[in-house]
């Protein structure tokens, strides 16, 4: 008898921090309907992506198998997810295993919180290893997973994105797949040993394409490509949920020996532990970054202004324009700045229809409590030079294939600065949020977006110079900032004596 798999998707990055709601109807983002996919949707939106569900469908194309796909859920980063989404996903997923299951593949986040669950993967699975106690079931995570013994104890094979910004997404679910296939197939015996350090990474700091993390991250790949193990992946955290579990983490995948997973396990991550101080990123005043950006002056190709502290792909407001204001009062010349999220704004602009002058307040529309932050507009003046629908389909190297709808999104000229005001919240790691208004940004001298890393995707090969922005927001670099609470202590670089609790090695 063939046969039959169940796949799903279920993603959010949650900061705890932010004041942006995350309803059950935002877990649509990837395709046109409100809500999370389901039923030959599934298909459609995912089918020939840079995702690991769509690894998932060609493994099992391969193997010739049935696949089931009743559930996707995908939305931006933003606050606490509402428990009802753990409800849709666990109930589709156990009524489809329910029918008949061999095999479990899941393409998860790895830091989602929801409404009444801290480590809401760990939930998910907990609830479906409930009801099938002895199924394998295979997990891609993103690279920004807050491991949890939870997650670990529900799972069979897991396996992390090693790239930030996350170009091998398809590659995660081939690794993760694979190795769940060949243990249906008895031809090994997984066994995980995993490990979370108390450290508080820095996102601008902890890519595995730069140090610290490049050359542990290389050890990982290559003890993998050489079957030393059968999988090996390092999670940089997420750091922007205030939860007990946060920390920079890994796994690894072997064959029958547990022994031997924690013994490479636990010296990647006492070298990890060795360079802790290298995951800190010191922030710098707008007005010194902004400037040292003017001074670069015109060249070939722009230099890329990076405000990170308001970046919607960490939960942010994507509406702070501290450091666009800058930008307008320093006198930078032939700027694209965007997307900034502001429904009001443009409304407001496609009322007063293209060609019109007008003067707005930009932004600001949004409080952040949290941070004890109040919005702040700023007032711009400028003629409204195009109006779409904010739908591209990305073609950089990040998501590839997928359609994007930002909402209607106008452009507004100052005459220095063509500043792109959309309904929704998107982070820049394609030029197609620039492309598809008639903006070349490869023709500007600056560009200004809110991201951290994912904007090297798309944007990477056309900077001159990249100066990262430390503007205000709920993504902010200085941890000293936030108000914890459930954070667990002591932890780095928060607590500078925070002592590593890895086992001896003796």
């Amino acid at each position: 008898m063939a046969q039959r798999w169940v796949a799903a998707v279920l993603r959010h990055e949650t900061n705890t921090f932010s004041p942006i709601p995350t309803p059950v109807k935002d877990f649509g983002r990837i395709g046109p309907t409100d809500g999370p996919a389901v039923g030959d949707e599934t298909w459609r939106f995912y089918r020939n992506t840079n995702n690991p569900v769509a690894a998932y469908i060609d493994l099992a194309e391969e193997e010739g198998v049935e696949l089931d796909f009743p559930f996707a859920g995908n939305a931006h980063p933003s606050a606490p997810a509402p428990d009802d989404i753990l409800d849709q996903c666990s109930k589709a997923v156990i009524a489809s295993i329910e029918k008949g299951c061999d095999a479990l593949f899941l393409d998860l986040h790895g830091a989602m919180v929801t409404e009444g669950f801290d480590d809401g993967e760990g939930e998910l699975l907990r609830r479906i290893r409930g009801a099938a106690p002895d199924l394998p079931i295979a997990v891609a995570l993103d690279y920004h997973t807050n491991l949890s013994a939870q997650i670990v104890d529900n799972a069979t094979v897991i396996c992390g994105y090693r790239t930030y910004p996350h170009i091998d997404m398809y590659e995660t679910g081939l690794r993760a797949g694979r190795t769940l296939i060949r243990a249906l197939k008895g031809e090994i015996d997984p066994v995980m040993a995993w490990h979370s350090l108390p450290v508080l990474t820095h996102m601008n700091r902890h890519a595995p394409s730069m140090q610290p993390m490049q050359d542990v991250m290389a050890r990982a790949m290559k003890a993998e490509a050489d079957g030393a193990v059968l999988n090996a992946s390092l999670f940089g955290c997420f750091p922007l949920s205030d939860i007990p579990h946060v920390g920079l983490s890994g796994i690894v995948v072997a064959d029958g020996s547990r022994d031997q997973a924690e013994r490479f396990l636990f010296d990647l991550m006492q070298e990890l532990w060795d360079k802790r101080e290298e995951f800190v990123f010191e922030v710098e005043p707008i007005e010194k970054s902004v400037a040292e950006a003017k001074s670069l002056g015109a060249g070939e190709g722009p230099v890329m202004l990076i405000d990170h502290g308001d970046n919607c792909g960490s939960g942010g407001n994507q509406d702070v324009v501290a450091v666009l204001g800058e930008v307008l009062a320093q006198g930078l010349e032939n700027v694209c700045a965007g997307p900034f999220s502001d429904a009001e704004a443009v409304a407001e602009l496609i009322d007063a229809g293209v060609g019109a002058e007008v003067t707005i307040a930009l932004g600001g529309k949004v409080d952040m409590p949290a941070m004890s932050l109040k919005g702040e507009p700023v007032m711009v003046t400028g003629t409204v030079r195009r109006i779409t629908d904010g739908s591209f389909t990305v073609t950089g190297p990040m998501f590839t294939g997928v359609q994007m709808n930002i909402g209607r999104t106008v452009v507004l000229d100052t005459g220095n600065v063509e500043i792109v005001v959309c309904e929704g919240r998107f982070e820049p790691f394609d030029q197609g949020c620039f492309t598809h208004l008639g903006i070349d940004p490869a023709k500007k001298d600056y560009v200004l977006i809110k991201s951290r890393q994912h904007f090297r995707a798309g944007f990477e090969e056309i900077a001159r110079e990249i100066v990262m922005v430390s503007g205000p927001g709920t993504c902010t670099s200085d941890y000293s900032l936030f108000p914890w609470k459930e954070l667990r202590r002591p932890v780095y670089p928060l607590d500078p004596d925070a002592e590593s609790n890895l086992p001896s090695q003796s």
